[in-house]
């Protein structure tokens, strides 16, 4: 592993963290000496490989398989978690679902259940976390939105309300967690080239963005990393969007 030993000793969990931008969070929070539990849903050679690439370069993580979306499988999942690493530390709310649908053809089912992924899963692993986090006085909890959560956004008025959704639970909490040593923050990545930019790449909005690409899963990453370690940064929400907005 690199130099960095700033996460020694910490533990952290990412939902959603066996491809995308989940992925990268996962590989930079163990660059930094954090022991990682990568959660997965369906997705278990995946998850694998992120576990392999953080131990062939010297870090230590677990693949912990969990529907976010719900309770007991939450429960279940921070329990394997602390009996195989301990206590989590570190939390990345990354877990998502982004359907493009058209508000005129969104069903009821279809909005519960981004909802329920998107939003509701924060909820329920922020819950489970923070029991350990308040004894410890010390914890990092970071959500990742969205730019469609205060834009307009490509999927659908579901994924906008989730989004922002996710946003307000972010001060929410930061607000309430603050004085003990608990930070709560959200990264808004805008257009990243991950394997879900296909609609992107077709309609061309890297050619719109002031820096005329579009983003890396390594940079969104970067300023997870950037938030876990600053005390003084809560109740934020960080644009990473190559200058899409300046809001």
């Amino acid at each position: 592993m690199p130099a960095n030993t700033a996460l020694n000793s910490r533990v952290a969990l990412v939902t959603g963290g066996s491809r995308g931008i989940g992925r990268a969070i996962s590989i930079a929070l163990a660059s930094a000496g954090a022991a990682v539990a990568v959660n997965y849903r369906q997705r278990e050679n995946e998850a694998a490989e992120v576990i392999a690439a953080i131990e062939r370069a010297g870090g230590r993580a677990i693949a912990v398989r969990a529907d976010v979306s719900i309770g007991n499988e939450v429960k279940a999942m921070f329990q394997e978690v602390e009996s195989r690493l301990g206590t989590i530390d570190v939390l990345v709310n990354n877990a998502g679902t982004a359907t493009i649908v058209d508000f005129a053809d969104l069903t009821e089912a279809e909005f519960d259940r981004t909802l329920a992924v998107n939003l509701k899963s924060a909820f329920l692993c922020t819950q489970a976390a923070l029991p350990g986090m308040r004894a410890k006085q010390w914890g990092r909890i970071v959500n990742v939105s969205s730019a469609a959560a205060r834009g307009p956004g490509i999927v659908g008025v579901h994924y906008n309300a989730s989004k922002a959704g996710l946003e307000g639970l972010t001060r929410g909490y930061a607000a309430r967690l603050a004085r003990e040593g608990i930070t709560v923050n959200a990264v808004a990545p805008g257009p990243i080239d991950t394997e879900m930019a296909g609609p992107l790449k077709e309609s061309n909005v890297a050619a719109k963005l002031p820096v005329g690409r579009l983003g890396e899963a390594a940079e969104v990453a970067d300023v997870v990393l950037m938030l876990v370690g600053n005390a003084f940064i809560t109740g934020q929400t960080v644009p990473v969007n190559g200058g899409a907005s300046f809001i």
